[in-house]
């Protein structure tokens, strides 16, 4: 009989498969505890804004902004939160391997929702305090500064040697 632990692909843990995904799912609760207060914050500043009454002076193409903003908002809640259901539903069926890879996707698109809100607000605050042009380029600034900081950067990371790895 073979010991699990003798044939784990991650010779730098000591830990069987079913530990590394007990491990992954602690990690990414972790994730997504921080991620969600940071959505019920801006969702929170969202539902406010209608109820200004300033928000009747909004540009047309700027309530289009809140109103996508809004949505977005909504769908990154989902995806962030959707990983509790799915875990309630799947709960002692054996498939700790399924939950933590389908909960990785859910996340990262809602990560992906996210940012897409958070370019929209950028926009919409931009827009409504220096105007619709302004809201349009900080968008842009904002967009670019997501794709290079949550993107372009892990995956240029996830690319370079590790440590202790031949080049």
């Amino acid at each position: 009989m073979s010991d699990e632990r003798t044939e784990r692909p991650w010779p730098e843990r000591n830990e069987t498969p079913a530990e590394r995904s007990d491990r992954n799912w602690s990690e990414l609760l972790q994730e997504l505890r921080v991620t969600q207060t940071g959505i019920q914050i801006l969702s929170g500043f969202l539902l406010t804004i209608p109820f200004q009454s300033r928000f009747a002076e909004l540009d047309p193409a700027l309530v289009a902004v809140f109103l996508g903003a809004v949505a977005s908002g909504t769908l990154a809640t989902l995806f962030v939160v959707a990983p509790v259901p799915l875990h309630r539903l799947l709960f002692r069926r054996h498939v700790k391997d399924l939950l933590v890879d389908s909960s990785d996707v859910l996340a990262k698109i809602g990560l992906a929702l996210l940012a897409v809100t958070v370019v929209l607000v950028t926009a919409l605050v931009f827009g409504f305090v220096l105007g619709t042009t302004s809201g349009l380029v900080a968008a842009l600034v904002g967009a670019v500064v997501f794709l290079g900081a949550w993107l372009l950067l892990p995956l240029l990371l996830r690319s370079r040697p590790r440590i202790g790895e031949d080049t």
